[in-house]
Formats: C-alpha cells, sequence, structure tokens
C-alpha cells in the first residue's frame, strides 16, 4: 500500500508538471487561424505559408498595442520589399469585440497589413489556441508554418526579424 500512494504521489507531480507546460513554443508547428477581414472574408494563417510571418495580436482596447503600432508600421515599411517579393508578412489578429472600435484603430495608425478578428473578446478560440494571457502578444513563424519565436518586442523584435529576413 505504500508503495501505491508513492506512485500515486509521483503520477500526481507529473501530471501537474505536465499541466503546466506552455502550450505554444519555439519548435512547434503554429496552430491554424481562420477568422474574418474587415470585408467579412476568411483569412486563413496557412494561406501565409511560404514567407516569414510576424502574428501580431493586439486589440484596440490595449494600450500597450497601440502604443506598439507605430513600431510594427516602421518595421512593415522597412521591410516593403520582402513584403512585396513575399517573403514576409504580418497578420494582425484583434481581440477586439467591437468592429467600429477594431475599424478605427486600422484607420487611425494606417495599418496596411492583413487585419482578422472574430471579435469574441478573450472567447476567441486563438486565445485559447495559443494560450494568450495578455496583449499584445506576438509569435514568428517561419515559411513552413514552425514557431521560431515567441514575444519579442521593440528592438529584439525589429531585430530579430531583420536578421531572418537577410
Amino acid at each position: 500500500m505504500k508503495h501505491f500512494f508513492s506512485l500515486l504521489f509521483i503520477l500526481f507531480f507529473a501530471f501537474q508538471l505536465k499541466a503546466q507546460e506552455p502550450k505554444i513554443q519555439v519548435g512547434q508547428y503554429a496552430p491554424e487561424i481562420a477568422l474574418p477581414k474587415p470585408d467579412g472574408t476568411i483569412l486563413k494563417l496557412s494561406s501565409l505559408k511560404g514567407k516569414l510571418v510576424l502574428i501580431d495580436f493586439w486589440a484596440s482596447w490595449c494600450a500597450p498595442c497601440i502604443k506598439e503600432q507605430p513600431a510594427l508600421k516602421a518595421m512593415y515599411d522597412k521591410h516593403a520589399k520582402d513584403v512585396q517579393e513575399n517573403r514576409f508578412e504580418i497578420l494582425g489578429v484583434s481581440l477586439d469585440k467591437s468592429k467600429e472600435n477594431w475599424l478605427s484603430a486600422i484607420q487611425r495608425f494606417n495599418i496596411n497589413w492583413p487585419q482578422i478578428s472574430d471579435l469574441k473578446f478573450w472567447r476567441s478560440k486563438v486565445a485559447a489556441d495559443y494560450a494568450i494571457e495578455g496583449l499584445p502578444y506576438n509569435i514568428i513563424i517561419d515559411a513552413t508554418g514552425k514557431i521560431i519565436a515567441i514575444n519579442l518586442h521593440d528592438k529584439e523584435l525589429a531585430d530579430f526579424i531583420s536578421n531572418q529576413l537577410l
């Protein structure tokens, strides 16, 4: 009986450790995302295969997300040639719940990279699939769809993208 409880104790802690592993990790393939663009057509993450993709999870109500938009715009403009040559893309995935606020932020910051949202706020399937606990949050995937970086910001993000596009 003593061995049974010891084994039970070990199994309990093994399952606890497994449950605490991050759901999304570098080296894994990114879960598919298929959400509406502002015009209502569906855009799938898999349609961007073959490119380096920065998936930017954000929302119009998130002050740090809004603060980050000008830097993302500058990065996108800096790599315009890579975008035109189908080597790089940013995919904005909004966790907004108001279409009006989402579209207003896109216009206000002159965001010209693809934007998608199901307008389900934290109940969005992507929030669960990507284990998003706070915004802004991002994932960078390579041309095969494999995650190569998670949640980089500011200079670290800009340098990482530039180095990947060398």
